[in-house]
């Protein structure tokens, strides 16, 4: 074997010193349209994370946190009009019976774990593969604009950190997979929501435990993805427990600042506006468009299913 001559050496040094550093540097890229403080905690909390040699997680809520959820959430808007083309004429057995669950649904509260079971029973009977063609048609159809820019920029930095990134959800998981999957480069293992077994190629009403709604959202992530996350990211009152998970950033996406939430289902946030309970409680506030685009006609409007909340861009 032949030894390099010093000179080799010299000029193969600046070559080793740059894989050195591209090897064990990471660098943040701010997003432009969030404040400059919040891009500094952002950059100092990610770079405090360079020490650590085990698992890094992260674990963001989908609808209303990843990607907009005004004027109504993708899989109800999904389910019922999935329900009107396919159920709403039939007179058969089936067909009535899918169409008392939209009606139960219809009129019940949408912030439940009864409501998002229910949803699961709707699509009980499906194969995977159609129930996984209704939220990707939908999703084209009507939301594929809806992902927020600045949530695609900070998925960017915590993958350039080395995060597993997660993503957790109240709804349905096989409606929800492939979409999510393809617009986020994120594994489909690593999208878990509402799901149900399946059995002999078939959606089943049997539910698969735990359900990823309210506290069953923490649950998941000890059942599931086993380990605390450094960073968890939501928008409502149903990712309270979720968030309370982080042991680092908990960061709340367009907190409603209106509603105060009461009653047994608030929880620790009883008395408190989501906004007003993570200003108090350490919350890291972002603001992303979220506001209705497009002509659409939803089914969901047409079902006098009460609006989500519109939230355009503000700059705190």
């Amino acid at each position: 074997m032949k030894f390099l001559t010093k000179c080799n050496k010299l000029l193969l040094l600046p070559f080793f010193l740059l894989c050195f550093v591209s090897a064990y540097t990471q660098s943040y890229k701010p997003i432009d349209s969030w404040p400059l403080d919040t891009n500094q905690k952002i950059k100092s909390f990610l770079n405090s994370t360079l020490i650590i040699k085990e698992r890094k997680v992260a674990v963001l809520d989908c609808d209303g946190t990843l990607f907009g959820q005004a004027p109504h959430y993708l899989a109800d808007e999904a389910m019922y009009a999935f329900a009107k083309d396919r159920y709403a004429n039939g007179n058969d057995s089936i067909s009535k019976a899918k169409m008392a669950i939209i009606k139960n649904l219809s009129e019940g509260d949408n912030v439940g774990t009864n409501y998002v079971t229910n949803r699961i029973k709707f699509f009980s009977g499906l194969s995977p593969d159609e129930m996984e063609a209704v939220g990707n048609y939908y999703f084209h159809e009507m939301y594929q604009t809806k992902f927020y820019p600045e949530m695609r920029e900070l998925l960017a930095n915590l993958e350039t950190y080395g995060f597993e990134i997660w993503v957790l959800t109240a709804s349905p998981e096989v409606l929800y997979q492939k979409f999510v999957s393809e617009n986020l480069g994120i594994p489909v293992n690593r999208i878990i929501g509402v799901k149900s077994v399946i059995s002999h190629g078939k959606i089943t009403d049997n539910m698969v435990y735990p359900i990823p709604q309210d506290y069953g959202k923490a649950e998941a992530i000890q059942t599931v993805i086993k380990s605390r996350p450094l960073f968890v990211a939501g928008n409502s009152r149903g990712d309270l427990e979720m968030m309370n998970e982080s042991v680092g950033i908990k960061m709340i996406v367009n907190p409603d600042d209106s509603k105060v939430e009461k009653g047994e289902h608030a929880g620790a946030m009883d008395g408190y506006t989501v906004k007003k309970y993570w200003d108090k409680y350490g919350g890291l506030t972002v603001y992303s468009n979220d506001i209705p685009t497009g002509d659409y006609e939803y089914i969901s409007q047409e079902r006098r299913i009460k609006p989500n909340k519109s939230n355009p861009k503000v700059k705190p």
